[in-house]
């Protein structure tokens, strides 16, 4: 057991010491945006009264890797599968590559194997969260964010 802060947890993952699946990832990256515990504490006490929203990840299946798309992003499905009963499955031919070209509202998780995943959010985050830090993006992708 080793205490880690949470850009030092995902440099652990990208260096195969460690995983965590796709959500931990992404409460990681947003973790990032405090430098310390008392300003963690101080956003948690401000926007505690805000709201919260339920999600529930969409899994697009791409000729090289996976996406996790997420609630606002251009490709999450208008009435998403809750409760698994749709069995919607959602794939393409293209790669994550071309999809990320294309593509220009982004709240999704990119997975390109179980220790290379990313972020990428340019959506406004609801109800005063902080979105993720969008961490070792690679470069291709960052014109559109």
């Amino acid at each position: 057991l080793q205490w880690s802060s949470p850009l030092e947890a995902i440099e652990r993952l990208k260096s195969r010491e460690i995983w965590f699946a796709p959500p931990q990832f992404y409460e990681l990256c947003r973790l990032c945006n405090f430098s310390s515990l008392h300003e963690l504490h101080e956003f948690s006490s401000d926007r505690a009264l805000e709201g919260c929203e339920r999600w529930m990840p969409v899994m697009l299946t791409a000729s090289d890797g996976y996406m996790q798309i997420l609630p606002g992003d251009e490709l999450y499905p208008e009435d998403p599968d809750y409760t698994g009963e749709k069995k919607l499955i959602m794939s393409t031919d293209k790669k994550v590559e071309d999809l990320m070209k294309e593509g220009s509202i982004f709240h999704r998780i990119v997975i390109k194997n179980i220790n290379d995943l990313a972020v990428y959010v340019n959506i406004q985050a609801k109800y005063k969260h902080k979105n993720p830090v969008m961490i070792n993006s690679p470069s291709d992708y960052n014109s559109r964010l």
